[in-house]
């Protein structure tokens, strides 16, 4: 009798632990995401956009404490698809890059501007810019570097 009872709860604990486990539809991922026509997995429209950059690197030299400077970045769209860059940022909150919010057609030219802030610095900086965009590999760094001068 008791070995009845025990297996009847046991079997009620299976069923309710199997059958509240099933994801529910709204939950399931949608493969919108991997069929995006800006994404870098879309082979349907020729190609991917790709950059071309005048330089992936600038040194601003010497800079005082406190001085805010800026580079444009000056790139061209060299591939076979409109460039689409979906993000920018840098290696720190002292490093903030502007970047256009449109595509870019094959062909064209844009740029990706860079600030930097020296504000409570002292030194060499080096720091980095991470884009990313509809391009293979999807991640392209370009870099800025200066030396901060703490005036006397």
């Amino acid at each position: 009798m008791y070995m009845k009872k025990f297996l009847s709860s046991l079997f009620i604990i299976i069923m309710i632990t199997a059958f509240s486990c099933k994801p529910k539809t709204s939950e399931k991922i949608s493969t919108d995401l991997v069929n995006n026509p800006v994404s870098a997995t879309d082979h349907k429209n020729g190609g991917f956009g790709k950059f071309q950059f005048e330089e992936d690197f600038f040194n601003f030299g010497n800079v005082t404490r406190g001085e805010k400077v800026t580079h444009e970045f000056k790139f061209k769209n060299i591939g076979k698809a409109d460039l689409v860059i979906t993000e920018a940022t840098g290696s720190c909150g002292c490093t903030v890059p502007e970047f256009p919010k449109g595509a870019i057609p094959p062909g064209k030219e844009d740029v990706i501007k860079v600030t930097f802030n020296s504000e409570g610095k002292q030194g060499i900086q080096n720091k980095t810019i991470s884009i990313v965009a509809n391009t293979q590999p999807n991640t392209t760094v370009i870099k800025i570097i200066c030396n901060v001068i703490v005036p006397e």
